[in-house]
């Protein structure tokens, strides 16, 4: 039996902490041997949780004392870093998963999606929205054609938080540092789209900072034109009172709409694992057709398998479960809508863009 992959995590807020590290252990053939954080607490935390674990200050001093052993670096830092230290995994040919968004900006994201194509170095992004239930349940509806031809894809992932939370750096940085909801909620439902639908032909977008000293976009929709004339309506939002989280399909012959936040993340955050009872479950979704309403049960949630991919691609030399140059399609998008913001007006996308 081969040798578990070797892993380090680069970064141990909530990403690396409630994410990225349980997910790293709980998953066969992975083998989590170092990670970073400059936070005494938290360097605490991940000691008590992860015994035989190694701790460095920076990425830096990660990369300098262990990069001859290292399979796979995860790089869950502020967006700010992600493009410099995922250069400096390249340098050292270690594979990559990123976590959302790859970059604050398509350009550096499609270069580095680029460099480590032409260096055969696998490289992937974390878009661990695919695995929720809701949208599991969804896709495979569509691609079933159960609802018949699609109308209207609508999304929304509104919270309420009146005030901003000072020491929340998406809250604070610039959107070309990689703050703001556009980018952090956006990079998840425009992603979900695309996969859903492909890449739109055009895009309209409103984005608004509403929050008393708000330095970044709290409240956003952004609307996209698919191929064939389906439409995407998404919101996210963090001063929507009646907030919550849900995914509306419809089509010709039914429709589709999932109520509630696909759990996997507090129970994470809970300390539940992959394989616990209940694992993922969330609640039936409402289904309406010519006969009638009833509901329908959702797919359980399965960001495990992520992992599981990444560690097969690394074995066997199979694609990594996202395709990086989708995570750079969602950026284009998200830049198109900052445009479309600034002008109020549609923005016409270039499949030409899209492919490059």
């Amino acid at each position: 039996m081969s040798r578990p992959l070797r892993v380090a995590i680069a970064g141990y807020g909530l990403a690396g902490e409630v994410f990225h590290a349980p997910l790293v252990a709980a998953t066969e053939g992975l083998s989590l041997v170092a990670l970073t954080t400059s936070d005494p607490a938290r360097a605490a935390r991940a000691r008590e949780a992860y015994r035989d674990v190694d701790v460095y200050a920076d990425a830096d001093e990660l990369l300098r004392r262990r990069a001859g052993d290292l399979d796979l670096l995860v790089v869950a830092t502020p967006n700010r870093l992600h493009v410099p230290i995922a250069r400096s995994a390249l340098t050292h040919r270690i594979a990559v998963v990123m976590d959302k968004p790859l970059a604050a900006e398509a350009a550096p994201a499609a270069a580095l999606v680029d460099d480590f194509h032409a260096a055969a170095v696998p490289f992937t992004v974390f878009q661990n929205r695919r695995w929720d239930g809701d949208f599991l349940t969804v896709q495979r509806i569509v691609d079933a054609g159960e609802l018949g031809p699609i109308t209207r894809f609508e999304s929304r992932y509104e919270r309420f938080r009146p005030a901003v939370d000072p020491d929340a750096w998406r809250e604070r940085a610039a959107a070309d540092e990689g703050g703001g909801l556009l980018l952090d909620l956006g990079a998840h439902l425009i992603d979900q789209a695309l996969t859903l639908f492909g890449y739109p032909q055009r895009v309209y977008a409103e984005i608004a900072a509403r929050r008393r000293g708000a330095q970044v976009d709290d409240d956003v929709f952004v609307a996209l034109e698919h191929a064939g004339g389906v439409r995407s309506h998404l919101w996210m939002s963090a001063i929507a009172p009646v907030g919550g989280r849900s995914l509306r399909a419809s089509g010709t012959r039914a429709g589709i709409e999932t109520p509630g936040l696909d759990p996997q993340e507090d129970q994470l955050a809970a300390g539940l694992r992959p394989g616990a009872a209940g694992w993922g479950a969330g609640e039936p979704a409402r289904w309406v057709d010519a006969s009638g309403a009833r509901t329908r049960e959702i797919e359980p949630g399965a960001y495990e398998r992520f992992y599981a991919g990444v560690r097969d691609a690394l074995r066997d030399a199979t694609p990594m479960p996202v395709d990086a140059r989708d995570s750079v399609a969602a950026l284009r998008v998200i830049e198109a809508a900052r445009r479309s913001a600034r002008s109020a007006e549609v923005i016409e996308m270039s499949t030409q863009e899209e492919a490059s």
